[in-house]
């Protein structure tokens, strides 16, 4: 018999944070589980060091890095569990973790994913996620980012759909909704899949009990190029895959207004993209933003006919769809201007 919840951990060169969060699976309470570790190619001795000290994770080892969102559908697809946890390498998750996930899957059949609370840190009360919010343009920010934790997310609630890094789906549900979409590579992969299922018809929830503390893109980089890159193309194609025709229709305007506001936070020593610049320079992020414009318009075929079938089959009304998203709506200078 497959266990009931396979936690998908897809690994590159991160033998410095492994320990410490297989460690923490290892005591969870809740127990019918496995581990899979898909790793991208690493080059460090993280394949080595698992198989040595935590030889009950399965380990998939391949020989590139095939992204986050392929690295997750490798683990998926090599698992028969009926629910499928993702997990960030570089996370310590509560030892009631699983088990919290769990509960609001088993006792409402239209869950379909389930987010985890996420604290910054190995310590402190920073959160870092506890869902995720929207911007129209297909920008997205992690609900209560950099808030300090009052227990102002404590109630089990409605979500958007959950942060990637560490979350519940519904094997059912990814049957009928497809796994992550493999052309986004990595970031915004999250996005797309739980839009997709919310059109598909299907809850997206807080579990408040589900702790993880997240040390922040240690693979990628908090403020990187790369980040900056991914994340620039594939919110558009986010976009054009899984938003209204209205929101495709004021892309220009609320673009406009997040790059105004962006330049605003570049300025005054602001937001994500004064911390970029601090690092890479201003000129550099310019360049990063056209590169990431000029791949999103060659992919720009292949979204839009994934967003034919995806709105062909979608079972939620589009009216009640634009609800969802109003109610889980962020503004430009929310999403710009914090760190």
């Amino acid at each position: 018999m497959p266990p009931l919840i396979s936690v998908i951990i897809v690994n590159l060169n991160g033998e410095r944070y492994l320990a410490d969060c297989l460690g923490a699976l290892n005591v969870q309470t809740f127990r019918d589980f496995e581990v899979i570790v898909v790793d991208n190619g690493s080059t460090d001795n993280s394949v080595i060091m698992i198989r040595e000290k935590f030889p009950w994770v399965r380990v998939i080892p391949l020989a590139k890095n095939t992204g986050f969102s392929a690295g997750n559908n490798t683990g998926i697809t090599a698992s028969s569990a009926p629910l499928i946890a993702t997990l960030n390498n570089d996370t310590i998750v509560d030892k009631g973790w699983l088990g919290a996930l769990h509960e609001p899957v088993r006792t409402d059949d239209a869950v379909g994913m389930v987010a985890s609370k996420i604290l910054l840190g190995h310590e402190g009360r920073e959160l870092d996620s506890a869902g995720m919010l929207l911007y129209p343009d297909g920008m997205t920010r992690q609900r209560g980012h950099g808030e300090r934790d009052e227990g102002q997310y404590d109630t089990l609630g409605e979500v958007l759909f959950p942060s990637a890094c560490a979350a519940l789906y519904r094997r059912s549900m990814l049957d009928q909704t497809g796994l992550f979409d493999e052309d986004f590579f990595s970031y915004c992969e999250d996005a797309d899949l739980g839009l997709r299922a919310r059109l598909a018809g299907w809850k997206a929830v807080l579990a408040p009990g589900a702790l993880v503390r997240h040390l922040y893109s240690g693979t990628g980089g908090r403020y990187s190029g790369f980040k900056a890159f991914h994340v620039e193309r594939n919110h558009f194609w986010v976009l054009m895959k899984d938003l209204p025709l209205s929101y495709i229709l004021l892309f220009p305007f609320y673009t406009s207004w997040r790059y105004i506001i962006q330049v605003y936070g570049l300025l005054s020593g602001k937001g994500s993209v004064a911390r970029f610049a601090e690092g890479e320079g201003a000129s550099r992020l310019l360049r990063v933003v056209m590169r990431a414009y000029v791949g999103a318009l060659a992919g720009l075929p292949r979204m839009l006919l994934k967003r034919k079938t995806i709105w062909h089959g979608k079972r939620l009304p589009a009216t009640e769809f634009s609800s969802i998203l109003k109610r889980h709506r962020i503004t430009a200078k929310e999403l710009m201007l914090r760190d």
